[in-house]
């Protein structure tokens, strides 16, 4: 099972790109209700390592299940 990035409560950090192993995070199109940019998994390439969690400092913007539902 993949993590999420909750679009909306994504802050644009960052932390979370450079610390994955596998390379499966990006930029989402455009910005979020914030005005921030976001930033989402691929699925697909996610190994469910939780390293993206342990390095994001905004509290509940990945969580640890896919919830695609909350990705804009």
């Amino acid at each position: 099972m993949a993590y999420t990035i909750a679009s909306n409560i994504c802050e644009g950090v960052a932390d979370c790109v450079p610390a994955c192993p596998v390379a499966c995070i990006e930029q989402g199109d455009g910005a979020n209700s914030k005005g921030t940019i976001w930033f989402k998994i691929d699925a697909s390439i996610c190994i469910d390592c939780g390293v993206c969690l342990q390095v994001c400092p905004v509290q509940g913007a990945i969580l640890p299940e896919e919830r695609p539902e909350l990705v804009i």
